[in-house]
C-alpha cells in the first residue's frame, strides 16, 4: 500500500513507495549507532570506572555522622546535642545498611523482575524504618535537639556526594 505525501511537500500528489528501514539509516544526524561492547571493552570500562561498594558509602556516612556528633557536642558543650546528631546519622546509616543487605541477597539477583521488585520493596523498608526511627527519637534520645538531629541526618545523607568526588583518590589508595 502506498502513502500519498502532504500536498504542500508533494504538489503533484505522486504516490511514493514506503521507505524500507535499514538499521544504519534509522540514526539521525549526529547520533551514534548502539554497538554492544566486547568482553575486552567491557573489562576496560570496568577498570576505568569501577563501581563503588555500598558498604564503603555506609562506612563513610557512619564516620561523618560520628564526626558531626562530636562537633555538635564539642561546639555546644551539651551532650544531648551530640547524641541527637548521632541519632540523626544513625537514622540514615541503619536503614541504608538494611537496604544494601537486602539488595545483595541472592533472591534479588535471580532475574531482572525480582531485582526491580526487590529494589522497590527494600526502598520502602528503608524509608519506613527511617521514618519510624525519627518518630521514636523523642523517646530514645533524652533531651532531644531536633536541629542537631536534622543536621546529623542531612550531613550524613550528603556523604554520598563526597564519596563520589573522592572515588579517584580512594581508588589510588586501594580502598575501593
Amino acid at each position: 500500500m502506498h502513502k500519498i505525501e502532504d500536498s504542500a511537500a508533494n504538489p503533484a500528489g505522486v504516490a511514493k513507495a514506503p521507505r524500507q528501514n535499514h538499521p544504519a539509516e534509522d540514526v539521525g544526524a549526529g547520533e551514534e549507532v548502539f554497538k554492544p561492547l566486547s568482553r575486552e571493552e567491557a573489562q576496560k570500562l570496568r577498570e576505568a570506572k569501577p563501581s563503588i561498594s555500598p558498604w564503603v558509602v555506609l562506612l563513610g556516612q557512619l564516620v561523618v555522622g560520628v564526626l558531626v556528633a562530636c562537633a555538635a557536642w564539642g561546639l555546644t558543650g551539651q551532650q544531648s546535642k551530640g547524641w541527637s546528631a548521632l541519632y540523626g546519622a544513625l537514622a540514615v546509616v541503619i536503614p541504608g545498611a538494611l537496604f544494601a543487605r537486602g539488595l545483595m541477597s541472592k533472591v534479588s539477583s535471580m532475574n531482572p523482575g525480582a531485582a526491580v521488585a526487590g529494589f522497590f520493596m527494600w526502598e520502602m523498608v528503608k524509608i519506613g524504618l527511617a521514618v519510624a526511627m525519627l518518630f521514636a527519637a523523642p523517646r530514645i534520645v533524652s533531651d532531644l535537639s531536633w536541629p542537631a538531629m536534622l543536621v546529623g541526618l542531612v550531613v550524613t545523607m550528603k556523604v554520598v556526594w563526597l564519596v563520589l568526588l573522592l572515588q579517584p583518590k580512594l581508588k589510588k589508595l586501594s580502598v575501593i
